[in-house]
């Protein structure tokens, strides 16, 4: 058996984090063979539009919120990506305007192979996250698997008026986005033993840092249309948000908060499969202006996990929402805007 000083947890998969995702065109294929779903009246948001979570009414004044995510280690320490994992599947309420009340455990682990320690430390970091959430852990599932895996099934609450999809962006309205991308360069990075302490400590708390924040100042205001950026990266995300819509985005590079260092290494070869495909999907609905090369483009489609929100918001009260967030510690800043030409396409200037 493995112990636990001894186990760089990021060895152990090929991919890791959001990274590991199904890629957006394979999925495509997938889910298009599928029979469609049985009519309810009661499901208010279901597969049609690629959204965060499912959100079915039980009543006029409740509806719950239902979302799933796990996936491989994007760190080397159990304690940090148990946070991580749990973080990233708690947000998907976050972005549908919900608040996360209960939460299962999904596991896979090679029980006969790593220490114990290692799987009660990922156990113990998702737990004091879910602490801070205000969730409550109510079971979970293992299986005995060669390849770690954790995540969680989380359940939350909304009032079926108050739901925020990511198709309701308005023509005119600005794009506020909540957290830096290139995370999936750094953790790639991070495999591939490319970054300090420091560097690993500053990604490692983007990954760990809620939503709650964001969300519920999210709340006071009249956001038109928000999801999380995750796996399928910022312009993925951003593609989805302008088809649900029917709108058109344009996204100001020079705006986008990125992390340090993030081109550099990309440059050095750390750039995931994962953003590539993801690069590759949307290639034939985003425009990109010459300036930007191609490192600059595949870190706008970086698959990043437990990103930050995408918000579309009227324009009249960006900027007092975007004071509120950054007063609040959020990172927020205006990337973009919505037009009501070029439906479904971006447009990066």
């Amino acid at each position: 058996m493995t112990n636990s000083n001894s186990i760089k947890l990021t060895s152990l998969s090929s991919k890791g984090g959001c990274g590991c995702k199904i890629g957006p065109a394979d999925l495509e294929v997938v889910l298009r063979t599928l029979p469609p779903a049985a009519s309810n009246p009661n499901l208010l948001v279901g597969l049609d539009t690629s959204d965060d979570a499912g959100v079915f009414r039980i009543n006029d004044t409740t509806a719950i919120v239902q979302t799933v995510d796990f996936f491989t280690p994007i760190v080397d320490d159990p304690y940090d990506f148990g946070q991580i994992a749990a973080t990233n599947a708690i947000s998907d309420v976050y972005a549908m305007g919900g608040t996360p009340i209960t939460a299962l455990n999904i596991v896979a682990f090679p029980i006969a192979t790593l220490d114990k320690e290692i799987l009660a430390a990922i156990l113990r970091g998702a737990g004091d996250k879910l602490n801070e959430a205000g969730v409550t852990l109510v079971g979970g599932h293992s299986i005995d698997d060669k390849e770690p895996k954790f995540g969680l099934a989380v359940t939350g609450v909304i009032h079926p008026d108050k739901i925020r999809t990511n198709s309701g962006a308005k023509p005119g309205d600005k794009l506020v986005l909540t957290k830096p991308i290139g995370v999936g360069i750094c953790t790639t990075s991070l495999k591939n033993g490319l970054l300090s302490e420091e560097e690993i400590s500053a990604v490692t708390k983007v990954m760990t840092t809620l939503n709650k924040t964001a969300a519920e100042v999210m709340g006071n205001y009249a956001v038109h249309s928000a999801t999380d950026v995750t796996g399928f990266g910022l312009l993925g995300h951003a593609s989805e948000m302008a088809k649900g819509s029917g709108v058109g985005l344009r996204i100001h590079y020079n705006q986008v908060p990125i992390l340090p260092r993030v081109k550099e290494l990309a440059e050095a070869g750390s750039v995931p499969g994962g953003t590539k495909n993801n690069f590759a999907h949307i290639a034939g609905i985003v425009t990109y202006p010459e300036s930007l090369d191609q490192i600059d483009r595949w870190i706008l489609c970086d698959a990043v996990t437990s990103g930050g929100l995408l918000i579309s918001i009227g324009d009249d009260e960006a900027e007092a929402f975007v004071d509120e967030l950054q007063s609040k510690g959020v990172d927020a800043r205006i990337i973009g805007e919505v037009t009501k030409e070029d439906e479904g396409r971006i447009q990066v200037l």
